[in-house]
């Protein structure tokens, strides 16, 4: 064992920079828990039980909570649960974990509904909460009070389509000069693919979707964004906003549900929009899986690219995570990877996430430097950077690491 790389690997404090909030007490059981450890949905869903990521929660959730023999299963897991206090569910999670400052998007369906406030978070960490602000959600919310407030005198789509943006943009405006808030959040992936085009659309596409859109409002009675004109267009003016205050931008790309069309969450569709914004800071979250290599590429050649290698904690295989992290290491500079859990829901997710992520960094440095690849003090250096140094500066939270969050036995 390296024991300097061990001590940081295993305890050194977390910037955790893409989660999404805990479930109030009184909803610990209103989602199905097998979102715990895969994206599907629906049917699928019933199958993760028998994937490795599954497999291998069901063993450290065991282990958290003192399960043996034939009670240490999934099932197991899921009844011993329900047996703890929610308050003593998530002390026992979040203690371990080391994670000193969380970074929440709260734009996630549900959330309102739910989740807890964010700085009700704060209990389980040693520095404040910040938050992310998903554009695409926010700009739903804008817009459906637009509609509502006005639907006895319907606007003139001209009318609408200046209205809209001028609040858009003025709320924007006003995250930019929230302390509270460190960073925008895109799901334009989700929504109508990464290949965003930089040019400008015309007045006419704009009223089109606006026109579809308000249609949509008054036949369902809800807004989702996915006119690829109207998303492109928010997206530019928040890049905008973004690159003058320099709170950086995260990027949902890869790994994610059956909504997203995969060919086009490849973060090399963003080739162009990067260029054209060289004073945003682009952040690519979710390791960008399957694409990690791309998303290598992109961080290795463009100052304004970050990339988060978060998500596949615990989605993915042992396996498959120290071959993510290898390709992550392939060719991103370490001063420009971020890590996350993605975590949301339940405070077990945070758990794994930080567990298999400690591991995993030990295990893929420890063999860089055992076959001469690094120096210990170089993998030591990596540690830090991507767990906290980085995220700390690129989000300016202007944190000191608290080096004995945790204190492991070495």
């Amino acid at each position: 064992m390296y024991r300097e790389l061990a001590k940081v690997a295993f305890g050194y404090p977390i910037i955790d920079n893409h989660a999404h909030p805990f479930l109030k007490s009184k909803h610990r059981d209103s989602i199905q828990y097998e979102v715990l450890i895969s994206e599907a949905h629906g049917d699928a869903l019933n199958d993760a039980v028998h994937t490795l990521p599954c497999l291998r929660a069901a063993a450290q959730l065991s282990q958290l909570f003192g399960l043996t023999g034939d009670d240490a299963t999934w099932e197991g897991v899921k009844k011993k649960r329900l047996e703890f206090d929610y308050a003593e569910l998530c002390k026992l999670c979040m203690e371990p974990t080391g994670i000193q400052c969380i970074l929440f998007d709260d734009g996630l369906g549900g959330i309102a509904e739910m989740a807890e406030e964010l700085d009700w978070h704060d209990k389980y960490t040693r520095s404040p909460s910040k938050r992310i602000v998903r554009l695409e959600v926010e700009g739903q919310t804008i817009l459906q009070d637009i509609l509502v407030t006005n639907d006895d005198s319907p606007l003139s789509f001209d009318i609408l389509c200046d209205t809209f943006l001028k609040e858009f943009t003025t709320y924007m405006n006003d995250a930019a000069v929230d302390d509270q808030v460190v960073g925008y959040k895109s799901v334009a992936c989700y929504r109508t693919g990464l290949d965003i085009d930089p040019a400008p659309c015309s007045a006419d596409e704009l009223h089109e979707c606006l026109s579809s859109v308000s249609k949509q409002f008054k036949e369902e009675g809800f807004i989702r964004f996915e006119h690829k004109a109207l998303n492109d267009h928010l997206v530019k003016i928040v890049l905008d906003i973004a690159g003058k205050c320099k709170k950086p931008i995260q990027f949902h790309t890869g790994l994610g549900d059956n909504d997203i069309t995969l060919t086009k969450s490849s973060p090399a569709h963003m080739q162009p929009i990067i260029k054209a914004f060289p004073d945003t800071v682009f952040v690519l979250l979710h390791s960008s899986y399957p694409y990690t290599r791309d998303a290598g590429y992109l961080t290795s050649v463009y100052k304004n690219v970050y990339l988060d290698f978060g998500e596949i904690f615990p989605f993915v295989s042992a396996d498959g995570q120290r071959t993510v992290v290898h390709q992550v290491l392939e060719l991103a500079p370490t001063n420009k990877i971020l890590w996350s859990t993605d975590a949301a829901w339940w405070p077990e997710r945070f758990y794994l996430a930080t567990v298999q992520a400690r591991e995993v960094m030990y295990e893929v440095l420890a063999g860089f430097v055992s076959k001469g690849d690094l120096t210990e003090d170089q993998a030591v250096s990596i540690v830090k950077m991507a767990f906290f140094e980085n995220a700390n500066r690129i989000y300016m939270l202007g944190l000191q690491p608290n080096i004995n969050i945790l204190s492991p036995q070495l």
